[in-house]
């Protein structure tokens, strides 16, 4: 029994030092990655305070409507949202339109809380419609669909037109209901073909509804529309469908899918009004730049470079991500006068605008 013993114990010692020796010839980090499995010297993530329930914003997200102001949101072309807000949350006005952030997002995690009407009225779509508009395009459709039959790919928390949800949670007319969204934005390459569409999943209070489902391109009424190229970041939008739905505590996490500097800043979508004011022909000298208004967005010709986009961080603040070039507009009122370019951090240049 003894001898048996010693040589269990004999053997095991001799496995486990054969498995160690296998596995120091194994790759030691993780694949498509630099670092060493447990190394100490591989940065550790941010520390982001969560609040204190699932629906309070995190400390890293953009709120959007907190129920003081809409100062973060216009009407679908850029001028003052005819929306109303009443007890700290944000109405839908009948014929007031969409209404859209300033902001454009990407990929990102945004939650939302809305309230059909009550007592309810109507039927089918026409009882508590809205919708929440991801990148102002793919909709996740806003319903009462409790005890209100209606067509599948349309009830509440439907990818609309393509995906019904998994089940049917949704809460009686009257009562706050949450979206919690997972948002990946479709790619395109340098020619506008796409390279990957959307995906999205959705947790409609608290309970999987899709996951991670392909968005087979923007949503329509009654019919199908292939993917176009668009911009990486576009504003969210909500709908108005005529119906008096209600929001509150929105906020959103935008999710880079690179380490890109730019990616955080913000990317501001103006209506016409403000992109006429800073389009046209400016002079400093002899050097002469254009920057013209194309589908909704800036564009410049600085010299030595080929055409490209404008972002805005604020009405007066621009930069390129072409170049490192940014861009600070003299405004009086909402009249421009010239615009001061720095270009990679060689001090800044005024330019004159005389057109």
């Amino acid at each position: 029994m003894k001898t048996a013993s010693v040589f269990c114990i004999i053997a095991c010692f001799m496995i486990g030092f054969m498995g160690s020796a296998v596995a120091q010839k194994t790759p030691s980090t993780v694949p498509g990655q630099d670092w060493r499995i447990h190394s100490w010297e591989r940065p550790t993530p941010p520390v982001v305070d969560p609040g204190e329930t699932t629906n309070d914003a995190p400390s890293d997200a953009i709120v959007l409507f907190d129920g003081d102001d809409l100062d973060n949101w216009v009407a679908s072309d850029g001028s003052e949202s005819g929306w109303i807000i009443r007890d700290g949350v944000m109405e839908s006005v009948k014929g007031a339109g969409y209404i859209r952030t300033l902001r454009g997002f990407g990929d990102c995690q945004l939650h939302v809380e809305f309230r059909t009407p009550t007592p309810p009225e109507g039927t089918s779509q026409g009882r508590g419609n809205s919708g929440v508009f991801l990148m102002g395009r793919y909709e996740v459709q806003v319903l009462d669909s409790y005890n209100n039959r209606t067509y599948a790919d349309g009830q509440c928390s439907a990818i609309y037109g393509q995906h019904p949800p998994q089940v049917n949670v949704s809460r009686a007319p009257g009562q706050w209901q949450t979206y919690d969204i997972l948002f990946k934005a479709p790619r395109f390459d340098r020619d506008e073909n796409l390279v990957s569409p959307a995906y999205i999943t959705i947790f409609q209070n608290g309970v999987l509804v899709h996951n991670n489902v392909e968005i087979y391109g923007p949503t329509n009424w009654c019919s199908r529309s292939p993917y176009s190229w668009h911009p990486e970041k576009l504003p969210l939008a909500l709908q108005d469908h005529g119906n008096p739905v209600r929001y509150r505590n929105i906020w959103v996490r935008e999710l880079p899918a690179t380490g890109n500097a730019d990616a955080y800043r913000p990317e501001l979508f103006w209506g016409d009004e403000v992109l006429d004011a800073m389009a046209g022909t400016y002079k400093r000298g002899n050097h002469e730049i254009k920057i013209t208004k194309k589908g909704g967005v800036l564009e410049t010709n600085y010299p030595g470079s080929a055409p490209h986009r404008l972002y805005s961080e604020s009405k007066s603040r621009w930069y390129s991500k072409f170049v490192n070039a940014e861009y600070e507009f003299v405004m009086d009122g909402d009249e421009v006068s010239a615009v001061k370019i720095s270009v990679t951090n060689g001090g800044w240049g005024e330019y004159e605008k005389v057109d």
